[in-house]
């Protein structure tokens, strides 16, 4: 009898394994058939990883007016409103990526033209988050 520690999807048991002559076979226990069952593997078992929702690509990131993000993250502010005029470096909006807060100002001086996220949003890098006349 030999005694094993075996470790399936990170729990641990410990079984003991009688180990049997291979030239001599095994005798069946009373009232058994000579057939020996055959073995049947099973598959491994897989739950599903739910992919998570596609963030809207930065479909106007080439146009100078756009404010655009400098990482991906969620809005969690738009301090500015349309037609509110901006000076440089005024904060316009505020940005949280992994549980930290980024603040978005104004490159330049003028008048925002354009909210385009809501707080909440998830937004990609790149992506246009107000634009700027």
């Amino acid at each position: 009898m030999r005694h094993f520690r075996i470790t399936v999807e990170g729990r641990s048991y410990d079984v003991s394994v009688e180990e049997l002559d291979e030239t001599a076979p095994a005798a069946p226990p009373p009232g058994a058939t000579s057939t020996p069952a055959p073995v049947i593997a099973a598959a491994p078992r897989t739950t599903p990883v739910p992919t998570p929702p596609p963030i809207p690509p930065a479909t106007d990131a080439l146009d100078e007016s756009n404010i655009p993000s400098p990482l991906a993250g969620t809005v969690v502010s738009i301090d500015v409103t349309i037609g509110q005029h901006v000076t440089q470096g005024q904060q316009l909006v505020v940005l949280e990526a992994m549980k930290m807060n980024t603040y978005i100002t104004a490159p330049r001086d003028g008048q925002i033209v354009a909210v385009k996220v809501t707080p909440g949003t998830a937004v990609a890098e790149g992506q246009a988050l107000l634009a700027i006349g």
